[in-house]
């Protein structure tokens, strides 16, 4: 099980089944919402359980190819959670979940979307030019 949640601590969550690896997403609507690329992971929506919600506030994303929904702190602004509906999964930000997490970055996507003021990393990983096909939506 793992938990995680804001910097303030306005938001507290809690993910009672498998977490898949992270994907780096590195297109433009990210790259908006986080200040740079994203790390997520994603578990069922069913396994993920809030513990404190008081801060926890969901905005349209309106850039949003899949309809997306954004959950984010209101009190601090830690950008949290990525809700496409009709979709099994939630994607959660990496950073927002308390460690260890035992997971590993597994793959860029939107890498034809990636910022001129970086490098993508040369750490042989997959790169899709858009989203990426072969990652799990449902988990074990």
């Amino acid at each position: 099980m793992a938990t995680g949640g804001c910097l303030c601590g306005a938001v507290r969550y809690e993910v009672r089944g498998p977490l898949r690896d992270v994907l780096m997403c590195h297109c433009e609507e990210c790259r908006r919402w986080h200040g740079h690329v994203s790390a997520s992971t994603a578990a069922d929506r069913d396994d993920l359980v809030m513990l404190q919600d008081r801060g926890l506030r969901w905005i349209d994303s309106p850039r949003s190819e899949a309809g997306a929904r954004r959950g984010f702190c209101a009190e601090c602004g830690s950008s949290l959670f990525w809700d496409p509906p009709g979709r099994p999964t939630v994607s959660i930000s990496a950073g927002t979940l308390d460690e260890p997490t035992a997971l590993r970055v597994v793959a860029h996507w939107y890498v034809s979307q990636a910022g001129d003021y970086y490098e993508l990393p040369g750490d042989g990983l997959p790169r899709h030019e858009f989203g990426g096909a072969g990652y799990p939506t449902q988990f074990p």
